[in-house]
């Protein structure tokens, strides 16, 4: 796949993106187009988004052509779990030198995969190429080729330089790798009528394991996942699903809208988070196999997990009831979040807004009320401002926002892919309201917030 202006061109402007086609004139894409700025690294490159896609793939290995920095994306920070293989936990780089800018990396880059090869045996070999090696022009598709055929396993090249955009784009040159060199390429042993994929689920903190019994009890088959706990093969056979459930809001849009082009397998875009949320996406994805049976099952296992779920929140929701959280995080968190702590009675006083789509605006403007504070920027300074003004009890972000809580003398919640509390579906849910509970009432508070002796 070469990058092209038409090619991110295509990718930031996918018919699947309500806004792309309700904006007229210069305003159209701003969402996806923006970029970042030089020197600003904060919040992702290119580079950064395809590997976030494509890493949770367990079995595969994943070798970064770069200089060693770029490893420093280290896989060890994602909270995306497996059930099994923990190739994808090895951090794999051909570690360009000056020398190798200057004579090329061609080279090394084969003896790489070789040695990947030779000593772990991975079904397949994804290449990610970083901005070195696409600067000085590295043919790192021609040697991802040559290899495929010299060692009879498949090298994949993910030509995703971190200059070309941001991460969100990332995430899509991860999918359009995926669709290039993997989908398609092989058949199930058996086909159901309920067969679906997830895409954009990358089992951070081992949240896709607390929804797929659900799928299992009312009798729907996950095919594949794309890609949290995934493995190379199922990926291989994805184009056989009935049907594509999108969970991380837009980030692989391009990947469900080609594969309804391709193989006429429609989709949805679903969350997980909050039992409103959970409740219907098991009844959407079973209107749309319109078969009155599993609508039925689905009806019955909502009943039973609510009045259970139900029955387990009553303790926190009295303790939690009214408080205020300001959330700062991105995409499809931005809403889906706010829908699970209104669950649990809080009133969630501002988000941010500045990963989101329009589509992911809309869905917070509606669940905020018209007090609610969006924010576009999300310095330290302006969350801090934010959270004086809006009297806040909590800060709920990621990883590198737990200072700025501090700052503030209030309780935080990891958020972000670093975590490691599965916060999706029913399960999830009595999960987040155990850690937002402990955080709240932690007696450190009481203790940070009161005079000094010598005062």
């Amino acid at each position: 796949m070469k990058i092209t202006k038409s090619k991110i061109n295509e990718l930031l402007t996918q018919p699947g993106c309500e806004h792309n086609h309700k904006k007229d004139g210069q305003g159209k894409n701003k969402s996806c187009t923006q970029q970042a700025q030089p020197g600003a690294a904060q919040g992702g490159c290119a580079f950064d988004g395809a590997s976030i896609a494509l890493v949770p793939i367990t079995d595969a290995a994943h070798l970064v052509h770069g200089p060693i920095a770029c490893s420093g994306n280290s896989w060890g920070s994602r909270g995306s779990l497996s059930s099994g293989p923990t190739t994808y936990k090895m951090g794999f780089t051909t570690d360009l030198s000056e020398n190798d800018i200057i004579f090329g990396g061609e080279k090394k880059l084969y003896q790489g995969i070789s040695q990947i090869v030779k000593r772990y045996h991975p079904p397949a070999i994804f290449v990610y190429a970083t901005c070195v090696p696409a600067l000085i022009g590295d043919d790192f598709e021609a040697v991802c080729a040559a290899a495929t055929v010299k060692f009879g396993t498949p090298v994949i090249p993910v030509n995703s330089p971190g200059f070309v955009g941001s991460k969100n784009l990332g995430n899509r040159l991860g999918g359009e790798a995926l669709l290039d060199y993997v989908v398609g390429t092989a058949e199930p042993e058996y086909t159901t009528p309920y067969d679906i994929n997830l895409i954009g689920e990358y089992n951070i903190a081992g949240e896709m394991w607390g929804v797929l019994p659900l799928f299992e009890k009312v009798g729907i088959r996950v095919l594949a996942k794309i890609t949290g706990d995934a493995r190379y093969e199922e990926i291989r056979y994805a184009h056989r699903a009935k049907l594509n459930v999108m969970i991380c809001s837009k980030a692989l849009i391009n990947m469900a809208h080609k594969m309804e082009e391709r193989y006429g397998i429609p989709y949805i875009e679903e969350s997980f988070y909050g039992i409103a949320d959970v409740n219907r996406c098991l009844r959407n994805i079973a209107e749309k196999f319109g078969d009155p049976l599993l609508q039925e099952r689905v009806e019955k296992l909502i009943a039973e997990e609510t009045t259970k779920l139900n029955q387990e929140l009553a303790p926190y929701r009295a303790r939690l009831k009214g408080k205020r959280i300001v959330l700062y995080t991105g995409g499809v968190k931005s809403w889906s979040i706010i829908s699970a702590a209104q669950d649990l009675g809080m009133e969630v006083v501002a988000t941010s807004t500045k990963k989101s789509t329009e589509e992911d605006k809309a869905k917070i403007k509606e669940l905020l009320g018209k007090d609610g504070i969006m924010m576009e920027k999300g310095n330290a300074q302006e969350l801090l401002r934010t959270i004086e003004k809006t009297k806040a009890d909590m800060l709920v972000a990621g990883g590198r926002n737990q200072y700025t809580a501090l700052k503030a003398r209030i309780p935080f919640l990891d958020i972000n892919q670093e975590r490691h509390h599965p916060y999706a579906g029913y399960v999830g849910l009595v999960e987040m309201a155990k850690e937002l509970d402990e955080a709240l009432y932690s007696p450190i508070w009481e203790q940070v917030r009161s005079a000094a002796p010598w005062e």
